[in-house]
């Protein structure tokens, strides 16, 4: 450690040394709500019941964080993959409520 301290004082000789940590502003991330409603519908995919969210318009980082909280909040499995969300079972109704309460408008499609 102590030559490390050596290289930066050779390379920097004018700076001083600060005890104070660094104040770091964390701002919360928030989400792109779109005008345009969120597409929610149901599916069977190898005979198994799939609920299906597309139509985010926002970055794709922000529609997988979607897609951790939502599987997290109902505890159930899914996956994201080419723009869709997909929940293991018919969520529709739970998952429309919860994209509401955030901001989004949903539309049901399917059965």
């Amino acid at each position: 450690m102590n030559d490390l301290e050596e290289q930066l004082k050779k390379l920097f000789p004018n700076h001083e040394v600060s005890n104070e940590p660094e104040a770091i502003e964390e701002t919360p991330h928030e989400l792109f709500v779109q005008k345009e409603p969120m597409i929610c519908k149901y599916e069977k995919r190898k005979g198994k019941p799939t609920t299906i969210i597309s139509g985010y318009e926002g970055e794709e980082e922000d529609f997988k964080i979607l897609a951790k909280e939502i599987k997290s909040k109902l505890a159930v499995g899914g996956s994201f993959k080419d723009g869709e969300i997909i929940i293991q079972g018919d969520y529709r109704d739970k998952i429309m409520k919860l994209l509401q309460d955030k901001g989004f408008k949903t539309k049901r499609v399917g059965g």
